[in-house]
């Protein structure tokens, strides 16, 4: 049987220890309903961050919803055309309308000058990604925000171990949403984060995942469902403690992956020069879009799965009316390419993995 490199697989902790944590569960009885192993992970995940309000919830989708929803937001957005359809969708899906900006070309994240040319009266909120975990802008955004009375929501779903000038990268904006889905390195199964510095919108958020409810007897927000589970608290729980062995293993790959590939007309994205990177992924730019599709197909013969993320460009998606000049975020939608990165991926599968690009670029 030929060996299958997939593009990611999630980290496991040793089965016995979530077994172990599952007969507790067990035991208790409590499985949903901010349990105690869901207390347990959320203090856990404050002190190693060093944030005090960060609330879990059932995923990443639902937290940008909450977000959008928490902070009263219900007319235009700003926000980036190259993301996940997760952050457009939940804008629309607030009844808000999605106004994009185009990226950096360097960065691959939202470009303030454009952000500031898109402001209207009806403009009330940025909805800002930090691309594969590499920080946006933050003080040029958070400038712009306070000029025009905007509230900044930050897309934060790669960023999970990823500091900006020695801070969190949670700590900036209004709030921050964090996947803890499967593919992250990070990871809850399914999950997110909503994190907040302003303590009175943390008890709204909290009570928004809850129905709304104050207490067994009271609703005092209106609300919807977004709690999730001890199950998923139990993994993420086990996997925190592996992050420094994940972050490290990741940034190995990472180096490896650009220091093979350097010299061979292939563009890397630029990270944030004050930035304690987190190493989430490996894109790449090609020349052109027939060159991606040439050598994804090549890789994908050879046993190789790779990713076009993001494709496509949001603005082309059915639902959205208006049109945009997007050049960079067209551009590089269409020529990027994520390469296989996660805990267990060798380094004989990543000579495989650039051998085979760089013998079939020309």
């Amino acid at each position: 049987m030929k060996n299958n490199i997939l593009v990611t697989k999630p980290f496991l902790p040793p089965i016995e220890e979530y077994i172990a944590l599952v007969r507790k569960i067990y035991d208790n009885c409590w499985l949903t309903n901010n349990g105690p192993v869901l207390k347990e992970l959320e203090s856990e995940l404050s002190k190693s961050l060093g944030i005090e309000n960060i609330s879990f919830h059932t995923n990443g989708t639902i937290t940008l919803q909450i977000a959008i929803k928490a902070l009263n937001i219900t007319k235009e957005v700003i926000t980036t055309p190259f993301s996940y359809v997760a952050s457009t969708s939940a804008i629309q899906w607030e009844n808000c309308k999605p106004v994009f900006a185009d990226i950096d070309k360097d960065s691959f994240n939202i470009d303030p000058i454009q952000i500031e040319k898109l402001i209207t009266p009806n403009t009330q909120a940025i909805l800002a990604t930090h691309v594969f975990g590499n920080p946006c802008e933050v003080e040029k955004i958070e400038a712009i925000a306070e000029k025009y009375n905007l509230k900044v929501i930050y897309d934060a779903a790669h960023c999970f171990g990823v500091k900006h000038k020695g801070k969190q990268i949670f700590e900036y904006g209004d709030i921050s949403s964090v996947s803890c889905h499967a593919t992250k390195l990070f990871h809850s199964i399914e999950g997110g984060l909503l994190i907040t510095k302003d303590n009175d919108l943390f008890e709204l958020i909290n009570k928004m995942k809850n129905f709304g409810h104050d207490g067994p007897a009271k609703i005092s927000a209106l609300g919807i469902n977004g709690k999730n589970s001890e199950f998923h608290a139990a993994m993420g729980l086990l996997n925190l403690k592996y992050i420094p062995e994940i972050l490290s293993k990741r940034k190995e790959q990472y180096l490896y992956y650009k220091n093979v590939l350097k010299d061979h007309g292939l563009i890397f994205q630029k990270i944030n020069e004050e930035t304690e990177y987190n190493y989430s992924y490996f894109p790449i730019i090609f020349r052109s879009e027939n060159i991606l599709k040439n050598i994804q197909s090549i890789l994908t013969k050879n046993n190789i799965q790779t990713r076009r993320y993001f494709y496509p460009c949001l603005s082309t998606l059915p639902y959205i009316e208006s049109e945009y000049d997007l050049k960079n975020s067209n551009l590089i939608s269409s020529t990027v390419l994520c390469l296989p990165l996660y805990h267990t991926l060798t380094e004989e599968d990543q000579s495989k993995i650039c051998e085979t690009i760089i013998n079939n670029l020309d």
